[in-house]
């Protein structure tokens, strides 16, 4: 007798690859490993960064995005996607546009997490690419999850410099942007992290205490990962995000536990795994 198919979630990564493993579809996948969800990936742009920063990026040509896109939609069950680092404007309206012939008729998550700078302050997408970011992905997203100074460019003003200036950016976006919006509050100042959901009704305060680490390699790309890997569980989106904010403050948590690299180590995305690790066999040679 044959095997039936298995009923195992799936979750898609279209970003960049960090070769640092921190960031990036490397984190994307980590993180749908976490949360017990089968990662596809399709990859984007190369680029070549460690922890202290981004030395080299070579983008993917667009072509090769979609045959990658094609292959993974036609062949697997994908329940949700999180789009990266899209590097350029070609790239960008390439994936919108086959993500929305994808989406018709579908109930697919997706999370565009509009990556443009780097922990380290590296350019991660060209100047012409956040209008097609803006005007042609952000409307098909299930949810939009910039942070402070992303927010500001996709609106073209300054960066919010208090909770009330942010929250009239979240709503600004969503009108905008037209699609919900998480907007994320660690890069602001204070004793607790803010995150704010905004869906066009009231909006949500994610608060969690800020840490201080400075660990904090690819949380955005993680975060942005989690919520579309709950979702792709069955999460409602206001659960998934809820979930995904607790993932990444526990991952920060941790993360300087790992040794990582010399500048702003990795959020541990493995933090479940590691507390009830697979068994190790003695490695140690025989003498």
């Amino acid at each position: 007798m044959s095997e039936l198919p298995g009923r195992t979630p799936i979750a898609l990564t279209v970003a960049g690859s960090d070769s640092s493993g921190g960031a990036g579809i490397q984190a994307d996948l980590k993180t749908f490993t976490a949360l017990g969800v089968y990662g596809a990936s399709v990859i984007t742009a190369l680029t070549a960064q460690n922890t202290r920063g981004v030395a080299a990026v070579e983008a993917v040509g667009p072509d090769f995005v979609l045959a990658q896109l094609d292959a993974v939609l036609s062949d697997l069950d994908v329940a949700a996607i999180k789009t990266g680092m899209l590097a350029n404007a070609a790239i960008v309206g390439a994936v919108a546009r086959r993500l929305a012939r994808h989406a018709a008729g579908t109930r697919v998550a997706l999370i565009v997490d509009p990556v443009m700078v780097a922990t380290s302050g590296d350019v991660l997408l060209s100047p012409d690419a956040v209008d097609a970011l803006r005007e042609e992905l952000a409307p098909l997203a299930t949810l939009l999850t910039p942070n402070l100074a992303e927010a500001a460019q996709l609106l073209g003003t300054a960066v919010a410099d208090s909770e009330a200036a942010a929250q009239a950016q979240a709503a600004a976006l969503f009108a905008r942007c037209r699609c919900p919006v998480l907007l994320k509050g660690g890069h602001g100042a204070g004793t607790d992290a803010i995150d704010l959901f905004y869906d066009g009704g009231t909006v949500t305060r994610l608060v969690r205490p800020r840490l201080a680490t400075r660990h904090t390699h690819g949380t955005g790309c993680v975060l942005s990962a989690a919520v579309a890997g709950l979702m792709a569980r069955g999460c409602p989106l206001e659960a998934a995000i809820t979930g995904a904010k607790a993932f990444v403050w526990q991952g920060l948590k941790t993360g300087a536990s790992l040794g990582v690299g010399q500048g702003r180590g990795p959020v541990d995305c493995l933090f479940g795994i590691r507390t009830a690790p697979f068994p190790i066999p003695n490695c140690q040679a025989d003498e």
